[in-house]
């Protein structure tokens, strides 16, 4: 399935960011962290939120893809200035992908629920990295699309508490029998009560906007008051063009008061 593997890249210019390397107990690896952070950052005292991103490497991912976007739009006023994370890659299919109880699934990626333990490094050791390196307010989102917005959908789903925005694209959400899916009104029934933010899309990919759109048809009966969400329905893009096409009308959204 298209929506399991990398998506074509774009050679993006490189903005001005700071990289370091993580060593994390909770996965047995040395990660690399990319942040940008706004140009008047450094001149100024404010903390601002943070946005986190995997498939966050410089090379063959997608961190100056989204760092400029940002750029331009904090630049242009659309949206409130924000530090970016990038969590460069080792082995995504692994990190971005929950246990799946489907054999079928291993052609793809591994049933080992990689997820939960990426999920761990995020929030015990690469947030307070951030929070110690960084000025940040208590707000912070992720944004993925494809395997990655599988994983964002997963952590939304599953633990709610984490973030306080959500961006997803074309979410790889036939994994494991469409599980999230299937299971979405049971833990929307369990959401926290907490101001949530949601944006999703789905493009043509008849594997995933199946699956969007019955989420979304969930969502109108059992979001909770707590969750302010919209659904982009986009049957004119491609699974390969859907982060492009809808990057700047996401963040707007979700950043500066709710704008289609």
């Amino acid at each position: 399935m298209l929506s399991c593997a990398n998506a074509p890249q774009y050679e993006d210019p490189i903005p001005p960011h700071d990289n370091f390397k993580l060593e994390s107990s909770v996965l047995g690896e040395t990660r690399v962290i990319n942040v940008w952070t706004p140009p008047n950052y450094k001149t100024s005292n404010d903390s601002l939120p943070v946005i986190y991103m995997p498939d966050g490497g410089i090379v063959m991912e997608d961190f100056p893809h989204i760092a400029n976007t940002i750029s331009k739009l904090v630049e242009n006023k659309s949206i409130p200035p924000i530090i970016l994370v990038g969590i460069e890659n080792i082995d995504r299919r692994k990190d971005l992908s929950g246990a799946s109880e489907v054999k079928a699934d291993e052609a793809y990626c591994p049933l080992t629920d990689g997820a939960k333990y990426f999920r761990a490094f995020i929030t015990d050791e690469l947030m307070p990295e951030i929070n110690g390196k960084y000025r940040t307010t208590e707000e912070k989102g992720i944004i993925g699309e494809s395997l990655a917005g599988l994983f964002v959908m997963e952590t939304f789903l599953l633990k709610p508490n984490i973030f306080d925005f959500y961006i997803a694209m074309d979410p790889s959400l036939w994994w494991n029998d469409h599980y999230l899916e299937r299971q979405a009104k049971h833990y929307l029934e369990r959401f926290p009560n907490q101001s949530t933010r949601l944006w999703f899309a789905g493009s043509d990919t008849e594997d995933i906007s199946i699956h969007t759109n019955n989420l979304a048809t969930t969502l109108e009966t059992y979001a909770p008051e707590s969750l302010t969400w919209t659904y982009s329905d986009e049957p004119k893009e491609k699974h390969n063009t859907i982060f492009r096409a809808t990057k700047e009308k996401a963040l707007i959204w979700i950043l500066n008061g709710y704008r289609d």
